[in-house]
């Protein structure tokens, strides 16, 4: 395997959508089809570009397909949804949705069959600086060869290139593995350095500070 991983640009997506629409759920998943922009949309404008849409295409699955593509194309053009493909001999067999924390709507799992609630955005008086990661979607042939560790890593580096404090994840805590595991799991994280900020619910919060703070006396 000739793994690159690249940032996503506008220039890149051609491939972006190559991935998502002929490899990210070639197993048949039910995620599909998704074009991971939900994350970076309010409720209103999921129902007003998504649901309404879906529904003026026709319906069923290739209504909502075409309006979540459509969405998307739109949301890469204007760099809204930003992150990671992994690459392996010039195919994007990989993904990771990493952002500012600010631009996101919500974190961890939700279900688009039903009009997902707005995070509230609190601000925060501490000022810190967050990366935070959201999402993972890997091509199943590649699942298991390292992938996510390295999409993770290029986060981390970059965040901390870009002047970011922290990195931040929002993975679901089971008891079991499961392969279809979007947010990534605990130990994904664990390994590369991050630890159990807080937990909401059945959601984790962890944290990897990457950028220590010095104070001149």
């Amino acid at each position: 395997m000739n793994l690159i991983v690249k940032r996503l640009t506008p220039e890149l997506a051609e491939d972006y959508f190559d991935f998502f629409d002929n490899r990210a759920f070639s197993d048949n998943s039910p995620y599909y089809p998704c074009y991971c922009n939900a994350f970076n949309m309010s409720a209103e404008r999921i129902r007003s570009e998504v649901i309404e849409q879906a529904n003026a295409n026709g319906g069923g699955t290739e209504g909502w397909k075409c309006a979540l593509r459509k969405a998307a194309q739109s949301m890469v053009e204007k760099g809204e949804i930003q992150g990671y493909l992994a690459y392996d001999n010039g195919i994007s067999v990989g993904w990771c949705n990493a952002n500012d924390k600010g631009s996101y709507y919500r974190f961890g799992e939700f279900n688009l069959d039903e009009l997902p609630v707005d995070e509230e955005k609190v601000e925060d008086s501490s000022g810190e600086k967050v990366k935070s990661v959201v999402c993972f979607e890997i091509a199943p042939e590649y699942r298991g060869r390292g992938l996510a560790t390295a999409l993770l890593q290029r986060v981390c580096e970059d965040a901390l290139q870009d002047g970011y404090e922290y990195v931040e994840a929002y993975p679901a805590i089971r008891e079991e593995k499961e392969e279809l595991d979007f947010t990534g799991p605990v130990r994904l994280y664990e390994k590369l350095g991050f630890t159990r900020f807080e937990q909401r619910g059945q959601m984790l919060v962890m944290r990897k500070k990457i950028k220590q703070s010095f104070s001149l006396k």
